[in-house]
């Protein structure tokens, strides 16, 4: 019996998860929880084979709750369950310690494979993702200032507010914006928020 432990901010995406997990009579569902924050204690006392972890979570991330869970716990497999597909955020899980990621659109048989698979020692990432993972490999990493501009400039400030926003003169704005340009590999600010919401460097919803 492969023992699951979801962790889905959202009650009605746990609900049919559990559904999901009960349509195979070798799974079952040994806990559920809303927060990221909760995953160490609860990995401790209900020893799951594998964790469904979403990405977006009240709180802490699923990336960031994934590598607690694996300092503490190097031994828990996790599988990503998420709306949130973007080349970084498969990369971010990946770095965190994920053995798998999946999109919440993933047919049920998917799931059950994905699990089946991550219980007994193995990965999972769809074409699609993997194909994604290599892609951002090989993009030059954004730094944490110009992940500041960048979520500036997506809420339309424009270069003097950001200054004003960040306490930077406003060369250095210009620097980091056209930085930024150069990394993402667009022309304008426009498409720089358009490449990053769909990349999952920032997403619209913070």
């Amino acid at each position: 019996m492969i023992r699951t432990l979801i962790v889905d901010d959202h009650i009605i995406v746990r609900i049919g998860t559990i559904e999901a997990i009960a349509s195979d009579p070798g799974m079952t569902v040994v806990g559920e929880l809303a927060a990221g924050e909760e995953v160490c204690s609860a990995y401790a006392s209900l020893q799951p084979d594998v964790v469904l972890m979403d990405y977006r979570l009240t709180g802490i991330d699923g990336a960031e709750a994934t590598k607690r869970l694996l300092e503490e716990h190097p031994e828990a497999r996790v599988l990503f369950l998420s709306v949130y597909d973007g080349e970084d955020d498969v990369g971010r899980a990946v770095e965190a310690g994920a053995r798998g990621y999946l999109s919440k659109g993933a047919e049920t048989s998917e799931l059950l494979d994905a699990i089946q698979t991550i219980a007994s020692g193995g990965t999972y990432f769809p074409a699609e993702l993997t194909a994604k993972l290599e892609r951002q490999k090989l993009r030059r990493p954004l730094t944490a200032r110009e992940l500041e501009v960048l979520n500036l400039l997506i809420e339309g400030l424009s270069n003097k507010e950001i200054a004003s926003a960040l306490e930077l003169s406003l060369a250095t704005v210009k620097l980091h914006v056209s930085n930024l340009l150069v990394k993402l590999d667009v022309l304008d600010r426009t498409q720089a928020a358009v490449t990053a919401v769909r990349r999952g460097l920032v997403h619209l919803d913070d």
